[in-house]
């Protein structure tokens, strides 16, 4: 996938980098990410989802819970005994062995993925918001409609017990497949039940919602459709795709 290569970089010393407007970017470069690690500025306005995220769920879901995973890690990271070796460890490789750490680690590794993941694959754009051809025929074809696929997203969603994730990946087969993960776990670790490539996620913490729908997470996921970036969705899955081959 051929990248845009306007970056601004937040500092020298720093690891993520700000998107800058037409700049999608990768799963290998959210893999890649080691510490110290920073949150990125959203990639749209707060109030740019309004129809189906408030502006103000946004601010507190982004600049408090997301800077609490990213501040909660680097202590974490920076207390542990091989702190050295976890600095210059992939954040994707430090997931794949996510039990061998204590939960500080784990829930707030899994916490900083899932959301910079989470921010990427939600647009205000209409055009961006059009569900790839070629993703559209492989949805069809696994299960059966559009509509049956986003029915069992939510299902899956609405189901999960307390706080967690619902996700659609790629599994290991290279398949497409839709499951779902308690509180920041998320199906790249090695602790997950069904494991694979995440290329569309919704966040089911009542944080991510609550504001506007209370205890309406069926409603919520409902309407998540409307803002979904199916274009970067598209481009996370032929990444997975293409390393499964």
């Amino acid at each position: 996938m051929k990248l845009c290569t306007a970056l601004i970089p937040l500092a020298a010393s720093m690891s993520l980098f700000v998107p800058v407007s037409g700049f999608s970017a990768t799963l290998a470069e959210l893999n890649a990410l080691k510490g110290t690690y920073t949150l990125a500025p959203l990639p749209y306005a707060f109030d740019a989802l309004e129809s189906v995220v408030d502006a103000e769920t946004m601010k507190i879901h982004h600049g408090k819970h997301h800077q609490a995973y990213v501040d909660n890690l680097n202590k974490a990271v920076s207390e542990a005994k091989d702190a050295k070796a976890l600095k210059a460890m992939p954040l994707k490789s430090l997931l794949e062995t996510i039990s061998q750490r204590g939960d500080a680690i784990r829930n707030n590794a899994g916490g900083h993925w899932n959301h910079t993941f989470f921010w990427s694959v939600m647009t205000p754009d209409a055009e961006n918001q059009k569900l790839p051809a070629r993703l559209e025929k492989e949805l069809r074809s696994k299960f059966g409609t559009i509509e049956k696929f986003k029915e069992a997203f939510e299902k899956k969603g609405t189901s999960q017990f307390g706080s967690g994730w619902v996700w659609l990946i790629r599994n290991s087969a290279g398949q497409l497949e839709i499951t779902g993960t308690p509180n920041q776990d998320n199906p790249l670790m090695d602790v997950a039940s069904v494991k694979g490539t995440p290329i569309l996620g919704a966040d089911i913490w009542e944080h991510a919602y609550y504001l506007k729908y209370q205890n309406q997470r069926a409603a919520y996921l409902k309407s998540f459709w409307k803002v979904v970036n199916w274009k970067q969705v598209d481009q996370y899955d032929q990444e997975a795709h293409s390393a499964n081959r």
